[in-house]
């Protein structure tokens, strides 16, 4: 049994199929099959059960895989901080997160931390998903991930930072751009640009339309936020999208951002395999983060702490901006508000 073969296995396990394995290692299947083959003679036990779309861990597969997992990313994660400790301030610092994650949450903070570590590699690898985010730092090759919270994940820490309002997206001209807020239940004959079936805003948007009782349509969907807004600006659709950092609502320009309050707001924030095992570098990066998003909704001084907000009526609502999160998880409001 070698280290190798351990890491093939989890990642087979993780993919479901040790073809997809091979093309990811740019080996062939039959090497893969020998990696899991060693292990298996090894434990005595079949560690896989074929299946007609791919391959599942058997009971004892899943007792090795987790451990397994575990083990090598605290190994990962020790022979990174061996070579933080080695190369001083010129190590590297490895993200995975959305396409458009750095535009919105983390610009600043990379300027910054670029100042501040000039020799550091900022390293970022792009998912489609918080799952597949979650699996990719589970793998072991990754220090931070950026994701949606949505409950928590077996070996995964997660520290919310910022909590985003939904807003409607709308064109200027709209029969809904000029209203200061609408209700969900004002959306149900409304056709919606649909965000990505597979991540978890979409889903936590879904599960939000349907506690309040509302069935919505959609004939358009979208890879991700940027792309539903900039429809809703063409007018080529309705979007109910998170109010992204930057954008001021409701806007000047084309495209109207409306607020939804009656939705629960969505966490977004960091996730780690373990916040004390962080190289310092890592921690400095994802501190300097949060700390940004911090700083931008403290300059903008306009979300109310929870006693002073003002009962809305139907047409009427507070302005709408991202809330921070304290370290400890809590949600800050501006004092001057």
């Amino acid at each position: 049994m070698t280290l190798d073969d351990l890491r093939v296995f989890v990642s087979v396990c993780r993919a479901g199929s040790l073809s997809a394995v091979a093309r990811e290692l740019g080996c062939t299947q039959s090497a893969v099959s020998q990696h899991v083959k060693r292990l298996e003679r090894e434990a005595g036990v079949s560690l896989l059960e074929r299946r007609p779309r791919g391959v599942v861990p058997t009971p004892a597969g899943r007792v090795l895989r987790d451990a397994a997992a575990d083990s090598i990313a605290g190994l990962d994660t020790a022979l990174r901080r061996v070579g933080d400790l080695v190369n001083g301030d010129s190590g590297a610092v490895r993200v995975t997160t959305g396409g458009t994650t750095v535009r919105h949450f983390m610009a600043e903070a990379v300027v910054a931390f670029r100042q501040r570590y000039p020799k550091v590699s900022l390293e970022f690898q792009t998912e489609t998903s918080s799952r597949r985010c979650f699996e990719a730092l589970a793998d072991g090759h990754l220090d931070l991930a950026w994701v949606t919270m949505d409950g928590p994940v077996r070996g995964i820490e997660q520290r919310p930072v910022v909590e985003l309002p939904w807003v409607l997206a709308v064109r200027a001209g709209d029969p809904l751009a000029g209203r200061s807020r609408v209700d969900a239940a004002d959306l149900a004959d409304v056709r919606l640009i649909r965000l990505p079936h597979n991540s978890t805003s979409g889903a936590r948007l879904d599960a939000a339309f349907a506690e309040a009782g509302v069935r919505t349509r959609s004939d358009t969907g979208v890879a991700d936020w940027d792309t539903a807004l900039l429809l809703a600006e063409l007018g080529l659709g309705h979007a109910v999208v998170p109010a992204l950092p930057g954008r001021p609502v409701p806007g000047d320009g084309p495209l109207r951002l409306v607020p939804v309050p009656g939705l629960p707001p969505l966490a977004v924030g960091w996730a780690v395999r373990r916040w004390d095992a962080l190289s310092p570098l890592a921690r400095s990066f994802a501190e300097t983060v949060a700390g940004s998003c911090r700083q931008r909704e403290t300059n903008s001084g306009t979300t109310p702490p929870p006693a002073s907000r003002p009962t809305a009526s139907p047409h009427s609502g507070p302005p709408t901006t991202a809330k921070s999160i304290d370290d400890r998880g809590r949600t800050r409001h501006d004092p001057s508000s």
